[in-house]
Order: structure tokens, then sequence, then C-alpha cells
């Protein structure tokens, strides 16, 4: 087999145009139509054996999906670059893919998950910002990859560009799971419930930045991801003329004003790390109008399950009591969710093993911790459920920004890294099994 090195610096300049392409055309979740289908196209072109739309995502297991009026404008802007074969398996918000190449020799099953959707945020654009500075920042207003899933799309492609290229020599099947909607917790359950995690061996995916660790260090475990739940709340009330009849009124604006402010004094729990974030409130049709809607876009975390069903069942009761409060009706829809996950410590060693001849890995560290939450847990935790090993791993860059702000960036160098690490991952054979 081909040293590494050559491989990867055969490939870095495609790694930096592919990055900077998705990072140029960002999607929101359920929304990917461009980035599926450019994705989809460089797999075809390997030979990769593609699942697209329904047969890649189980339709009702997705979470926060967009209204049908929002995904038939994006449908239309899509259309005209992406084909409409592609365009009718993706329709109504069926975005990701899953590309398998099985080697047909005896082996374990693999399956890596790479995130490919983009935030809801204004990228900055001042000299500073290095996407600004080279013209490839986002072409999107309001939709920005600020949180590096243009990076871990693009190292999907250099995993599948290597699997193809070196197939021969390879042994077992590997599953690439490229998933839509990890923002908010929405996608990945979607992708479980299809079936692609039955039977895997070993599932992988990590996360570039999270920590500001130096470019070629790689945390090959992580611990401290938290269970989350995602709730949309609509307050409905009455309108009224604010000066000659404000009784007549029930205010929805206070009522998800006061949930807003309410939510942050649940009790935090004795028994381990919890949280609780509004994170959107809209509300109000005029200084002189009582105003008869609001909408409170909330989350709730914990360090267990249990945690995190203990602070949605307050952050329900007091979404319920605000409404009450003020005489409104209150509506409070499910729109996505994360469960714990704990990495499998033996894939430690096993990483830091495989890796020692990376020209490209200066360090790997055992495990890091983090506090954030993660939709890859459902996929990890059916693939332990059912006696096999996962982990998620972070790969050292610089941060410029906070991820999720609009100046957020990463070392693009982060990338070689990254794939060098799942190139060896493959490589390797699991000797340690």
């Amino acid at each position: 087999m081909p040293h590494n090195d050559s491989f990867i610096q055969a490939i870095q300049p495609k790694l930096t145009e592919w990055r900077r392409h998705f990072h140029k055309y960002p999607e929101l979740g359920f929304m990917e139509y461009c980035t599926t289908y450019t994705i989809g196209q460089e797999l075809e072109k390997l030979g990769f054996t593609l699942y697209v739309g329904k047969d890649a995502l189980q339709s009702d297991s997705r979470y926060g999906v967009p209204d049908e009026e929002t995904l038939q404008e994006k449908e239309i802007v899509a259309s005209a670059s992406v084909d409409d074969r592609w365009l009718a398996d993706m329709k109504g918000g069926h975005t990701g893919l899953v590309a398998v190449w099985d080697t047909e020799q005896a082996g374990d099953h693999l399956a890596f998950r790479f995130d490919i959707d983009a935030l809801p945020i204004t990228e900055a654009e001042d000299e500073q910002h290095f996407p600004s500075k080279h013209s490839f920042v986002s072409k999107h207003t309001g939709v920005m990859h600020a949180c590096g899933h243009d990076g871990h799309t693009t190292i999907g492609l250099g995993l599948a560009h290597f699997i193809a290229e070196n197939s021969s020599d390879l042994n077992g099947k590997f599953t690439l799971l490229f998933q839509p909607a990890e923002e908010g917790g929405r996608g990945a359950r979607a992708m479980t419930d299809k079936g692609w995690l039955n039977g895997v061996d070993y599932f992988y995916s990590g996360h570039i930045g999270i920590q500001d660790l130096p470019v070629g260090t790689v945390a090959a475990t992580t611990k401290g991801f938290l269970a989350s739940a995602k709730l949309d709340a609509h307050f409905n009330g009455q309108s009224s003329h604010a000066g000659m009849k404000p009784e007549e009124g029930r205010n929805a604006l206070l009522a998800a004003a006061t949930a807003a402010t309410q939510l942050h004094s649940i009790p935090r729990h004795s028994e381990g790390i919890s949280r609780v974030n509004a994170g959107k409130l809209i509300a109000g049709n005029g200084r002189n109008i009582i105003s008869d809607r609001g909408f409170l876009e909330i989350e709730t975390r914990g360090e267990t399950k249990a945690i995190n069903a203990y602070m949605q069942k307050e952050a329900r009761r007091m979404i319920q009591a605000a409404a009450d409060m003020h005489q409104v009706d209150v509506e409070i829809d499910f729109v996505g969710e994360t469960e714990q996950m704990i990495c499998d410590d033996s894939l430690a060693s096993y990483i830091s093993k495989v890796c020692e001849p990376s020209a490209y890995i200066h360090e790997v560290i055992p495990v890091a911790r983090v506090s954030g939450s993660e939709d890859a847990s459902f996929m990890m935790n059916e693939v332990q459920s059912q006696g096999g090993q996962a982990t998620y791993m972070l790969f050292g860059t610089h941060l410029p920004d906070n991820h999720h702000s609009p100046s957020f960036d990463f070392e693009e160098e982060v990338l070689t890294t990254a794939l060098d690490t799942y190139i060896h991952i493959i490589k390797g054979g699991h000797l340690l099994d």
C-alpha cells in the first residue's frame, strides 16, 4: 500500500478546494441539497454504492424538519445546479447520503460519520477573517459554516478517495455517513433508525476544534458530551388595542418573555451537569398592540439521560406556568435530541499505536474533556448496543473565535491531520482486537 504521505500530498489541493467550496455555499439542516449533490457526484466517480433520500434516512425519525414552503423554496433554488433525479430523491428535506464500499475480503465493518450542515449565522466579512480575506466567505446571507462541518465533509471525501484508490489492499467493509442536520440534534437518529449501524464493528467520528489545540494534536476519545432536548414553544393569545382595551388582550409576548427568563431559575441537578438556554424569542405585532403571538426556542442538557429528563420536565413546567400566568395557550414541539455517549477507552490505545508513523500527527491525547452535545451519540450507542466499539475524536487547531460565532474559522492544515488519522485507523487493521 502506498505511504500515506504521497497520497495526502497529492490530495491536499483538493482538500483546500472542497473546504472552501462548501464554506462558500453553506446550507442549513435538511436543506443541504447542493451539498449532498456535490458529495454524491464525487463519490459516484469513485465507484461507491450510494443511498440517497429515503434510502438513507428514516423519514419519520427526522426532527425539526423545515416547513413545506421553506423546503420548496430551497428546492427551486437548488434546481439550477442539482440534477433532477437527485432533487427528486431529496424532495421534502431528505438530504444527506450514505456511501458503502465492500472490499469483499473478510474483515471488520467500519463506519464513519461526517456532518454536512451549516448554522443560521451571518458571517463576518472583515479582513482579519480568513475566509473573507481569501474570498470564500459565505454567499448565502444569514447562513454560515460556523462549526467546522465544511471541514468534516471535506475529510470524508478525502477518506473516500483513499478507500477507492487502495481498495485492493484493504479488507472488510466501509460505510461513510454524510449526515444532515447535526445542529439541533435532528439528523443522526434518522440514519440510525434506517439501520445503517447494524452489524458495524467499529464506529468513528470526530470534530475539528472544540478545544484550542495545536495542529497535529488528536484526542482519541472524549468525555463530557451531554444528553440534550430541543423544544419550540408557540404562545397564542388575543390581540387588542394597548390604549383603549388592554384588559381584553392576552399577551403572548409577555408569556414568552416570562418563560425565557424563568427557565434559567430551574434548580440545577445535584448529581451532575445540567444546562438550559433560551436561544431565540420572536414576539409582537407593534408598539400599540397587545401581542397575540410569541415563539421561543430552548434547549436543555444533562450529564445523563435522567438529568436531562429532569431539566426537560422542569422546562415544560415553566413554559406552561408562564402561559397560564398570562392566560394564553401554548404548544410545545419536541424538535431535536441527543443522547449521552461514552467512548470505548480501548480505542484510545489503538489510535495512538497506529498513528505513531504519521508525519502529520504529533501527539495523540487519550481523552479530552468537552461539554457540548452530539447526535452522533445515537450512532455510537447503536453500535455499542450490538457489541461493537465506538469513539468520538477531536482534531486540534487554533481557533480565532468560538464555535457558532460569525468569525469562527480553523487552520486548514487540520484537514490533513484528521484525514491521516482516519487512514491510519483503516490501515491498522484493528491490531489490538
